[in-house]
């Protein structure tokens, strides 16, 4: 292992409380705005194309466009940062997360707004890994450290569900153009304060990157996320969808291959192999997975069932948002009473029973209050689950390696977040499209099929887990 050389950066006056709770305030906002970008465009699509010149059918290309720099560079950035710095890398990512946004925010032409959607992908790949790496070596192991990754988590949850209101709200307020603009300010005040508060820490012996093992794994991500996405817009019998989610399976059988040879492997199979970061990064990728596709469902049965405007299924939003903020103050405490392990079990088991409840939806306007209360116990479940997977996937890592440990753990969060809506929307649609029409009752038919599917996946992660913890 390399020794970390830590530099300290933050000016003598700032006493180190005031120091931590500026660290945190800088990487919190930095994850926060993040995962708003995956989502804030979403209700604002048909505006975009219409001021920008998009036909309908290439539409889903912008949200793909962000998903496939998001989930497919994560993890090699995630090991960049271990290498040349941390800070470093959070400075770079979100210099360029505001370069592109101003970009965005201006485009009037397909390609330029593609391009600058593409470069904010690369600036979360960038950015996530270093910001919660700069967030577990910042504090540690401990009440503090789990705090921090409890707000985090809840940050990133409640971000997700903040961009479908805050993208309503902007375009009918302002424009949709601001939900780019909003992230050149964010970005402005990172650039100002972080290097005033945050530390940075870089080895004394650089080792070399693994450029093999950073090609075929980035490779096979990309493949997979365009898979996906290519299935949600097609079919999941498609040649080109099978073709690319073969190629991105091929792609990961040569990534460990290759890293089993490495003498410096971008990954440490090692690493891979520790039982808790296995089951953590498994128990990630089902808690977004679930989740953010529950979100894409609810959105379409308040649309076309109970024919909410796209203003209107957003703040209806801000119930599980609030949830999921207090499930990540929560988390901490439910884990210091039983552990991340238990608090795992718990948070898949109430969150499977939650949704589960969502079968009974109907067609009337009363059945919104059945929404409210199921996501909001939800939610709080959910962010239990996701704070006890983030200390699972990075307590037993040692410093030098956190970068590798929260770059799988964030590339399990965007794998998740990218993978659980084109699933669930080919289940409901397939469904919708077996019944002969977009009809409200269609429509419900669909969207309960694939609620059934997405509590029993987090039912079959609380067995999983339940099962992993009893052997142990």
């Amino acid at each position: 292992m390399s020794t970390i050389e830590h530099v300290v950066t933050a000016p003598a006056r700032i006493s180190d409380a005031a120091r931590a709770r500026l660290v945190l305030a800088v990487l919190l906002t930095a994850s926060f705005t993040l995962a708003v970008d995956f989502s804030i465009l979403n209700v604002a699509l048909p505006a975009v194309g219409a001021d920008v010149g998009f036909s309908l059918d290439a539409l889903q290309w912008i949200p793909t466009a962000f998903a496939l720099g998001a989930a497919g560079f994560t993890l090699l950035f995630g090991r960049v940062a271990d290498v040349v710095g941390r800070r470093r890398m959070f400075l770079v990512g979100m210099g360029l997360l505001g370069s592109s946004s101003l970009v965005g925010g201006l485009a009037d032409a397909p390609a330029v707004l593609l391009a600058a959607r593409a470069a904010q992908g690369l600036a979360t790949a960038i950015v996530t890994p270093a910001a919660l790496s700069l967030l577990t070596t910042s504090f540690a192991p401990g009440p503090l450290r789990e705090r921090a990754l409890g707000l985090n988590g809840a940050l990133m949850a409640a971000g997700f569900t903040t961009g479908a209101i805050l993208g309503g709200v902007l375009t009918d307020v302002l424009s949709w153009r601001w939900a780019f603009f909003v992230n050149v300010v964010v970005a402005a005040v990172a650039l100002v304060v972080a290097p005033l508060v945050l530390r940075e820490s870089r080895p004394a012996v650089r080792p070399r990157l693994d450029l093999p093992g950073a090609l075929s794994v980035t490779g096979a991500l990309l493949a997979i996320v365009y898979g996906l996405t290519h299935a949600e817009a097609t079919s999941w019998g498609n040649g080109v969808t099978l073709g690319a989610l073969v190629a991105g399976v091929v792609l990961l059988m040569v990534f460990v291959a290759v890293e089993r040879r490495a003498t410096e492997p971008l990954v440490p199979l090692r690493i891979l192999g520790r039982r808790e970061v296995a089951v953590g990064n498994l128990a990630g990728v089902l808690a977004f997975a679930t989740e953010t596709s529950l979100v894409f469902l609810l959105t379409l049965y308040l649309q076309k069932v109970l024919g909410l405007s796209p203003l209107m299924a957003g703040l209806s939003f801000a119930v599980l948002g609030a949830g999921t903020v207090l499930g990540g103050m929560a988390g901490p405490k439910v884990i210091a009473r039983v552990g991340t392990r238990r608090a795992l079990v718990a948070g898949f088991g109430v969150q499977a029973l939650a949704t589960l409840s969502l079968v009974w939806l109907g067609t009337g306007d009363a059945w919104l209050l059945l929404v409210l209360a199921a996501t909001f116990v939800g939610g709080v479940a959910n962010l239990v689950a996701i704070v006890a997977f983030m200390v699972t996937a990075t307590h037993a890592v040692a410093d030098e390696e956190q970068g590798v440990a929260t770059g799988l753990a964030s590339m399990s969060q965007q794998v998740g977040i990218t993978l659980g809506t084109p699933i669930m929307s080919a289940i409901a649609t397939g469904r919708i499209g077996a019944l002969g029409g977009v009809t409200p009752a269609h429509v419900l038919s669909g969207v309960t099929l694939a609620i059934v599917v997405n509590a029993g996946a987090a039912a079959v992660a609380a067995v999983v887990l339940a099962v992993s913890v009893a052997r142990r």
